[in-house]
């Protein structure tokens, strides 16, 4: 008797704070796991690391980071896939993972939107063309490289950081916009492709803002344009690809967490708002603004709708390129 009367007032505590014990149960009775698809020490690794700490006591007493690269990231969505749902795996993911791979893989072995519920985003971040010391000095709009591109047609190359991510795909809505024969040059990740564009292996790259803030600023490379919808606050100076007169090269990437299918509603709020309140903090939002991100919170239905938007708008533009990705 003194047990269940134990419980009960344990109970009313916590419906008194708005939680539920099953809710307290899944997310804050046992490790949670937050699992990044890149190797440690990159950009969406070190934002999962701060949101991660700061989740630890207000979401659950332990949360670490997991890293699962492989396969251009689905190792780590598989993993989560199959995973619990009790609120205790939690994947943290860039965007194309979600929106442009299942138009890019013939088979891709999960569904954004069955196999996952969106949980909240918590930034934002441009991305930026960039030239190179392969790119003569002259050429400094986009306008100059496209011409650029049309005097020098073997030369008409550029760096992406992965095939079929988005930074792929801008290049890709670039030369569709230019009636324009524009070649990708695929590496693994932006530090090889900064690597082979630095040293004047191909002309110009597209990557994160975060990616090319320190070389930009030192004037090792130099911003053509960037995607954003306004002009990016790292990079002030450079036009957007709108103003450079591509109107339709609008591209936001985002970071944001996903759990599995079948998680309950009431620990996805939970989680959703512990996160919420995690990236509020001025030391999260100054850290965000090292990596080029602008702190972005989406919450779960407005992000189910803008994983569905992104999906259906890279539909077409993966179509059109005829590009399939290796598996």
């Amino acid at each position: 008797m003194s047990s269940r009367r134990s419980f009960l007032a344990a109970t009313a505590g916590l419906a008194a704070a708005g939680l539920s014990p099953r809710v307290l149960a899944q997310g804050a009775g046992k490790t949670v796991r937050l699992v990044v698809p890149f190797p440690a020490g990159g950009g969406t690794d070190v934002i999962a690391r701060l949101v991660a700490e700061k989740l630890r006591g207000s979401y659950a007493p332990s949360v670490i980071v997991e890293n699962r690269p492989g396969a251009a990231g689905r190792i780590a969505v598989d993993y989560v896939k199959a995973g619990d749902a009790d609120g205790s795996l939690i994947l943290f993911v860039p965007d194309f993972l979600m929106t442009v791979y299942p138009h890019s893989y013939r088979k891709l072995s999960y569904d954004p939107m069955r196999d996952f519920v969106p949980v909240a985003t918590v930034a934002k971040s441009a991305l930026a063309l960039c030239a190179g010391p392969g790119l003569p000095d002259s050429v400094k709009t986009v306008a100059d490289f496209v011409q650029w591109c049309r005097v020098n047609p073997t030369k008409a190359t550029y760096a992406t950081t992965s095939a079929g991510a988005t930074p792929h795909f801008v290049g890709v809505m670039l030369a569709r916009a230019a009636n324009l024969d524009l070649t990708a040059v695929h590496y693994k990740g932006g530090a090889p492709a900064l690597q082979d564009l630095l040293g004047g292996q191909v002309p110009v790259s597209v990557n994160p803002v975060g990616e090319i803030l320190p070389f930009a600023r030192s004037g090792k490379l130099r911003v053509l344009a960037t995607t954003g919808a306004a002009r990016s606050r790292f990079l002030p100076d450079a036009p957007t690809m709108a103003e450079a007169g591509y109107k339709d090269v609008v591209v936001e990437a985002w970071l944001g967490f996903l759990v599995p299918g079948k998680t309950p509603a009431d620990t996805v709020a939970k989680l959703s708002a512990s996160i919420g309140e995690a990236i509020k903090s001025d030391d999260v939002i100054q850290s965000f603004a090292k990596f080029g991100n602008d702190v972005s919170y989406v919450a779960p239905a407005a992000f189910a709708s803008l994983v569905r938007g992104d999906i259906e708008r890279w539909g077409p533009v993966v179509k059109a390129s005829g590009f399939t990705a290796d598996d």
